[in-house]
């Protein structure tokens, strides 16, 4: 059985409602597999929450509920934003299920079994806000970071996972492959992270100190911590221990933000795999954050989006459209309102919503409501026709390297052809007048900005896959999956219905988010 193209989002954790940077996330995953799909390609996409924790249980005990109630709660509202995004993810996981907990500890007996898990003592600093270990040399200045929060000094007994043994073989992986980490300038960052030697680390926490977790399987006064809980998911996912897994695993790419590429993506995911004699992921895709006036939104700044409030008011694919226009994938991207309101009404409304109007509106009016034949081609439609064959040139290799932003800025630069080409042929003076070769070039308009808008739409849909389908089926184009022949001028909608004149991006009164 042929591997399926597997990709997965990094997971949520259960500490807070979804915002910006959980949305777009998702939304960069779903556009790379549903351009997979087009494609021809079996996809499996992923994504899921994190469940266990110490934040999870103390949000627990202020509340006066079961850490699983928390869970219950949030896990329902990300799921809810991934309907609302349109996410086609194929499966949903939350750690707190019984086929993740069965997966994590036998990969954990397997790893004691081998020798790669031990214990000790350790005295040391912990960061109850990051759940972690810290040392001296993460203090700024003599002091500890914001990120860390309260820092306390503690000594107890724990797991310890042997990860400083592979540090030189994942040195010599990351740098015989400089295609494992998109961008390139990514894999600078986890080197220079390597420069320093790797402790071993903390897998366990007492059970007298953290009890929501998954329960070692060779000490049960102890649970797993994160990495060996969150990580594990991916391979969960995958059906590790079942026939399954071949079909899915590696992984071809984990989507993931940089924040958590290093150390927990990069350094101790593919040790643990190494250690586990599994095959590395194939490919990390890291995106950049979301900045407000220069600086990240978080919540502990008040920069927080809900990005159901910008859905509920203007759509999915509205929403869909900025973040992937505005981010390059891999940079930082600055949000506003003001941004977002202005390709909303230049972009949306004004250059695509208007041509499909006005394509509709003449259509009716002047050929029955139906897709007429085009009977010429003159220097206006071998311009537009010129313009496509450039842009189509362009569009799939974008895609295949996440240049997203690039893509639609050559979709609506053609669509803006097609506005220049309707004002050139102005098919509502040629309506007034009834010679022969007025009414062929009428007819030919119209066929022509069908035609344009059915190609104009095609690449748009991993994007924009509500408004698309909608644009189809208002020029009478039929559904497709495979790129192959979409892309191509055939004039093939000669004698389709058009729709009713739509207003695809209504014109909403801006409200203070």
């Amino acid at each position: 059985m042929s591997k399926k193209f597997y990709i997965t989002t990094a997971i949520d954790y259960a500490n807070g409602s979804p915002h910006l940077g959980h949305a777009y996330e998702k939304v960069l995953t779903d556009i790379v597999a549903r351009f997979r799909r087009m494609m021809g390609e079996e996809v499996k996409f992923l994504t899921g929450l994190d469940e266990h924790g110490q934040k999870v249980q103390m949000s627990a005990q202020k509340l006066g509920v079961s850490p699983l109630e928390v869970c219950d709660r949030l896990a329902s509202e990300f799921q809810g934003l991934c309907r609302a995004l349109r996410i086609s993810n194929d499966d949903y996981i939350r750690t707190t299920e019984e086929r993740h907990k069965a997966v994590v500890q036998d990969i954990l007996q397997k790893l004691y079994d081998k020798g790669e898990i031990y214990k000790a003592d350790y005295n040391g600093y912990y960061s109850v806000r990051q759940e972690q270990f810290v040392t001296e040399k993460e203090k700024v200045d003599g002091t500890w970071p914001e990120i860390f929060g309260e820092v306390t000094e503690v000594t107890e007994s724990n797991y310890f996972f042997k990860l400083a043994r592979y540090q030189d073989w994942l040195i010599d992986t990351i740098r015989a492959n400089d295609q494992m980490i998109y961008p390139r300038f990514r894999s600078a960052d986890v080197l220079q992270f390597l420069k320093e030697p790797l402790n071993d680390l903390c897998i366990s926490r007492p059970k007298e100190r953290l009890e929501w977790g998954i329960e070692l399987p060779f000490d049960p006064d102890f649970v797993t911590y994160v990495w060996f809980d969150a990580l594990t998911n991916y391979i969960t996912a995958a059906g590790y221990g079942t026939d399954a897994f071949e079909q899915h695993w590696p992984a071809d790419y984990h989507v993931i933000g940089k924040d958590i590429l290093v150390p927990p993506h990069a350094v101790y995911w593919p040790i643990m795999l190494k250690a586990l004699e599994l095959p590395l992921p194939k490919h990390f895709l890291v995106h950049g954050w979301w900045l407000s006036s220069g600086s990240k939104m978080s919540k502990s700044s008040g920069e927080v989006i809900n990005p159901l409030d910008l859905i509920d008011q203007f759509g999915a694919d509205a929403f869909r459209y900025f973040v992937t226009r505005e981010m390059n994938v891999g940079q930082d991207s600055e949000f506003s309102l003001d941004l977002f309101m202005s390709r909303y009404n230049s972009d949306l409304a004004n250059d695509l919503g208007n041509l499909v109007s006005r394509l509709l509106n003449m259509g009716g009016r002047y050929t029955e409501g139906r897709v007429p034949p085009a009977e010429i081609e003159e220097a206006p439609e071998k311009q537009l026709k010129e313009l496509w064959l450039k842009t189509s040139a362009e569009l799939v290799p974008l895609f295949e390297d996440f240049q997203f932003h690039k893509a639609l800025d050559r979709i609506f630069t053609f669509v803006s052809g097609i506005n220049r080409y309707a004002e050139t042929r102005a098919p509502w003076k040629l309506a007034k007048s009834e010679t022969p070769a007025d009414q062929a070039a009428l007819r030919t308009s119209l066929a022509t900005m069908a035609e344009a808008l059915r190609l104009a739409v095609a690449l748009l849909t991993p994007v924009m896959p509500e408004i698309s389908d909608k644009i189809r089926g208002l020029v009478g184009a039929e559904n497709f999956e495979l790129i192959e022949g979409q892309l191509e001028w055939g004039n093939r909608l000669e004698g389709k219905a058009l729709g009713e004149k739509t207003i695809l991006f209504p014109r909403p009164e801006r409200k203070v988010l």
